[in-house]
């Protein structure tokens, strides 16, 4: 409290009303806040425009109180000369502050012009509490009539500016809540507008899919018809000949593998000891490893050297073996199978390669590039169909997201409307 005068607390009753309640539009929402934004203007335009009639002439009155005040001597001959000074000095003060700062208040038509209002009174208040506060014993002992009814004056100006300051709190309020609702509205129009697209694009998304399901079954068809042609049917019969007599090289390998596995610890020891040339060295690795691999005709000479040089070895000792008869003895037998081995492993090599041959004749190029186009076909549609899945669920989570904003609508406007608005989005 400034100069004494100050706010007083006012019994307050309060009336509980039934809000009024309405359904409306989505689409008409923007219309509502725009007529609501409009009454609250031109209401709070209305209550400050009245204040300020009811502070004017309190204003008038402040003039009319410096004037008066600036001729009365407030009998300061009479007192002490220090105290005289101290007086007129104060005096002074309040009537420069009130000539200074206390003028004429300026009409109110717009909400910017009780903005100025409510500063220029905030100002004038300022300047005056201050003046009033610092010279407050002054005025009470020597000017005591201009101080009650300063008092009376500035504690009605003070309320007015107080309502003011409300009236244009609570319209930025409303105002914010306003700014608040469209740019919700904003969101919603954006979200709708991105639903349609993500619809479109799944209608154009199972389009594309319904033209590859009818691609994929011609396709299907094809591949079905060419199966049941006379040329795949030899194809299938010549393949299955084939893979059974592929079964033969698994025969031949053991038996080659079960003869030399008889002969493998010298000719291991042979290679380890030996000084043999690049070539003949190759040979006698893939002879242990996989002699299944060597056993053609144009090594056959190689491999018999080899053979002899190892019974050599053997039998002058330079080659360990634990039974050097035995040994020897399986030697010789590798020499005589040797002629067979080659023999079977040539003709199974010569008519599995005419087999395969023939079976590339007949090759189904065609099966093959169908087979293909129905794998790649099968591909885009899954790529589609994760496509307008993933679209749907974009559209699921807008229509969640929505009525979570028209919820927020309907309580933004329950702050500066007495309608309980239900908000229809349908």
């Amino acid at each position: 409290m400034v100069f004494g005068w100050g706010k007083k607390k006012q019994d307050e009753k309060f009336v509980v009303k039934t809000p009024q309640e309405k359904e409306v539009q989505l689409s008409n929402v923007h219309k509502i806040v725009a007529e609501l934004n409009e009454l609250r203007k031109s209401q709070t335009v209305s209550e400050i425009k009245h204040l300020r009639n009811n502070t004017g002439p309190l204003m008038d009155d402040l003039m009319q109180i410096g004037n008066v005040l600036d001729k009365d001597n407030l009998k300061v001959d009479d007192i002490d000369t220090h105290l005289s000074t101290i007086v007129i000095r104060g005096k002074k003060q309040v009537i420069d502050v009130i000539k200074k700062n206390v003028v004429y208040l300026p009409e109110i038509s717009s909400i910017d012009d009780a903005k100025k209002l409510n500063s220029l009174l905030n100002q004038i208040l300022k300047k005056l509490g201050d003046v009033l506060g610092r010279q407050t014993r002054v005025i009470h002992i020597f000017a005591k009539k201009y101080a009650n009814q300063l008092k009376r004056n500035l504690e009605v100006m003070n309320n007015n500016n107080s309502e003011i300051h409300n009236l244009l709190k609570n319209y930025d309020f409303e105002q914010s809540a306003s700014d608040e609702i469209t740019n919700t509205l904003n969101q919603i129009k954006t979200l709708k507008d991105t639903h349609l697209e993500k619809n479109q694009k799944i209608d154009n998304t199972n389009k594309s899919i319904q033209l590859l399901d009818e691609k994929i079954t011609l396709i299907h068809n094809s591949i079905g018809a060419f199966k049941l042609s006379e040329n795949y049917k030899k194809y299938l019969d010549l393949k299955n000949t084939l893979d059974v007599f592929s079964t033969q090289k698994s025969k031949i390998k053991n038996e080659v593998d079960t003869q030399f596995t008889k002969i493998s610890r010298p000719l291991s020891r042979y290679e380890y000891g030996s000084a043999l040339d690049k070539e003949q060295k190759n040979l006698l690795t893939r002879l242990i490893k996989e002699p299944f691999e060597v056993l053609i005709p144009q090594n056959k000479d190689s491999i018999i050297l080899i053979l002899e040089n190892v019974r050599k070895g053997i039998s002058s000792g330079s080659i360990s073996v634990k039974d050097i008869d035995k040994s020897l003895s399986y030697i010789t037998e590798t020499e005589e199978t040797l002629d067979n081995f080659v023999t079977q492993i040539l003709e199974y090599l010569e008519k599995h390669e005419k087999m395969k041959n023939d079976l590339n004749s007949l090759n189904p190029d065609e099966l093959v590039s169908l087979e293909q186009e129905l794998t790649k076909n099968t591909s885009f549609k899954e790529d589609l169909q994760l496509k307008s899945e993933t679209f749907q669920g974009e559209i699921n989570e807008i229509d969640s997201k929505i009525p979570q904003l028209v919820s927020e609508i309907e309580k933004k406007l329950r702050q500066f409307s007495n309608t309980k608005y239900t908000v229809l989005l349908h």
